[in-house]
């Protein structure tokens, strides 16, 4: 078993460095001619912001003082979303790479062919023949051209005598001067003259320059967009969910649904300030946080998760552990979130007035024996009445299914959070964001409020849902 980690441990490590120095290389290497300090700096900005994301993960993991976990956290973290989006960048870039190459070469051929015009007839390229004319002195005769050999002399200056060892015939095309429009370099860093040796060094370097510009850009611009989504607070949507059992009374009860806020060196109280806010400003019957509010111990954010003290709802806020509550101390944070005035439901469930409402721990919490127990949150229930189990991870699905669950309301996927995230996200939960339908039982999986790691999303935006359930019966 050891051999397997560490096996998967060095393939994990060498597909980074390999990664890496494919970046290095397309934006820092190919746009230089030589070694030197740009090449230097580029490779210590790759190896110093891996140095810390890691940095930021182990001081997170670790419970380092939380002054340096905020430190490293931001541009640790950072770092590791714009890493991301410069290798998907620059690998996007190589499709652009030879249709880039070709226009030029298109652009300078077409270029050389005008220039060979141009001398072949004695008239710069640029300019028409009438304004070649123009340019003539007064009382001089146009040159006879090689097209034009018996054209009549119109100066009235006498023939002036041919020397001996002139040539009779016009300047071959290999001719030095000739040959020098091959390597005129183009102001964009193209050549004029795609057949020669020196153009396609230079044109290669300005492709390169290009290309990795705009990949820089692209990945820039991709997770500034995205932070600035995350930190702007998440938005509202509603959905409604028929339930068959629910009665009349309870048609258009509104569940305010809230995951993954991951408060912690990144997100903070203005965050959590937001959040609250948010929920509040929906006026739910119920608020229900389903796990990962934290990502550090009670000590050192307790400050921070104070609002939710603020929670109004007339049938209160209720919350269940997620996985994150587990490396930050599940049973602090249940304490601490019930004196805040949330009810938690660890393995338990509470009768509402015309459905019954449960929570289950996470599968984490199995670790520390305080996993999930269906059997005591649903084992006595009346199988009339409908019910809304509260569960962090998607896959406790299957068990809500045998215990004849109405609807679960989950989060974890984060939606993937950075695309294309959402993938890795789909193979390992049965549903990543959304409802959908498992026999009798509903499922639905919010993408969550905050983000773990970058504080960044790319094709996930955050989101707090209000479940409006609805009677078939009405």
């Amino acid at each position: 078993m050891v051999v397997v980690f560490v096996l998967a441990a060095l393939l994990v490590v060498g597909v980074l460095v390999t990664a890496n120095w494919y970046v290095w290389r397309r934006l820092f290497r190919d746009t230089t001619r030589a070694p030197g300090p740009v090449r230097r700096i580029g490779a210590a900005v790759i190896a110093g912001g891996w140095v810390l994301t890691v940095g930021a993960l182990v001081a997170e993991r670790a419970g380092a003082p939380f002054w340096l976990q905020r430190v490293l956290a931001w541009p640790g973290f950072l770092w590791l979303a714009l890493s991301l989006y410069l290798l998907l960048a620059v690998v996007a870039g190589e499709i652009v790479r030879p249709l880039l190459r070709r226009y030029l070469e298109r652009r300078a051929a077409a270029r050389q062919a005008r220039a060979t015009t141009g001398a072949e007839t004695g008239v710069e390229p640029s300019a028409s023949p009438a304004a070649a004319d123009e340019r003539i002195p007064a009382g001089t005769a146009p040159p006879q051209t090689s097209d034009a050999p018996d054209a009549p002399q119109t100066s009235d200056t006498p023939d002036t005598p041919k020397a001996p060892d002139t040539p009779d015939t016009p300047e071959s095309p290999d001719t030095p001067s000739s040959r020098t429009t091959d390597t005129t370099e183009g102001a964009d860093g193209s050549d004029a003259g795609a057949a020669s040796p020196l153009a396609r060094p230079s044109r290669r370097l300005f492709v390169s320059r290009v290309v990795a510009g705009a990949a820089a850009a692209a990945a820039v611009g991709t997770v500034g967009h995205g932070t600035y989504g995350v930190l702007s607070g998440p938005k509202v949507k509603r959905v409604t969910v028929p339930l068959a059992r629910l009665p009349r009374a309870a048609h258009g009860f509104r569940i305010a649904v809230v995951s993954d806020i991951h408060l912690g060196p990144v997100l903070g109280r203005g965050f959590a300030q937001q959040v609250v806010d948010t929920i509040n400003s929906t006026q739910p019957d119920l608020v229900a946080v389903v796990g990962d509010l934290v990502d550090g111990s009670v000590k050192d954010l307790g400050p921070a998760a104070a609002p939710l003290s603020q929670l109004k709802a007339r049938h209160g806020a209720y919350f269940v552990t997620g996985n994150h509550e587990y490396f930050s101390g599940a049973e602090q944070w249940v304490a601490e979130v019930r004196r805040l005035g949330l009810l938690p439901l660890e393995n338990a469930r509470t009768e509402l007035p015309h459905f019954d409402l449960a929570g289950v721990n996470d599968v984490a919490g199995e670790d520390e024996g305080q996993g999930p127990d269906y059997a005591r949150a649903l084992g006595d229930r009346d199988r009339s009445r409908a019910c809304v189990l509260l569960a962090h991870q998607p896959v406790q699905i299957h068990d809500a299914v045998d215990h004849g669950v109405d609807l679960q309301l989950s989060g974890h996927t984060h939606g993937g959070q950075l695309w294309p995230g959402n993938l890795i996200a789909g193979a390992a939960n049965p549903t990543v964001a959304g409802l959908e339908r498992y026999g009798d039982t509903q499922l639905y999986v919010s993408r969550g409020a905050g983000a773990w790691g970058p504080p960044t999303r790319v094709g996930a935006p955050s989101d707090i849902t209000v479940i409006e359930l609805a009677s078939r019966k009405a």
